[in-house]
């Protein structure tokens, strides 16, 4: 599976911005999707996961709350909409995809990963 993400740029503290991560190859619906992100300067950390039929989600502590995952599977996307944004949500957010009915809420246990959309918050 191929992974496109989009949606990225630059936004004001408390401000909202959505990614997009649109997916080709295999069945979009045959996969659980994650977000990740990294700042700079800092380890990767994983912040959103949703099942493949969209029932179940996982977010991280720290966008609990401010972030929501969704998908939409007859258009092979899945969103991330952020909302109440802080600097430090200042990252490259990557979408990933995992193979199966779970909900991986680690980065290991992602198999194909998109290229990341940069997200800047100014204060």
């Amino acid at each position: 599976v191929q992974l496109q993400a989009s949606g990225g740029g630059l936004v004001q503290a408390g401000g909202s911005l959505r990614l997009s991560c649109a997916a080709s190859g295999r069945t979009f619906s045959s996969y659980a999707m994650g977000w990740s992100r990294q700042a700079p300067g800092k380890e990767r950390e994983f912040v959103a996961a949703i099942n493949w039929s969209g029932g179940s989600t996982y977010y991280a502590d720290s966008v609990k709350g401010r972030f929501t995952i969704s998908r939409d599977n007859a258009k092979n996307t899945v969103y991330l909409q952020m909302s109440s944004l802080k600097p430090e949500d200042t990252a490259v957010y990557s979408c990933a995809a995992n193979f199966g009915r779970g909900l991986p809420s680690s980065i290991t246990s992602y198999d194909y990963w998109g290229q990341g959309t940069l997200v800047t918050v100014s204060s």
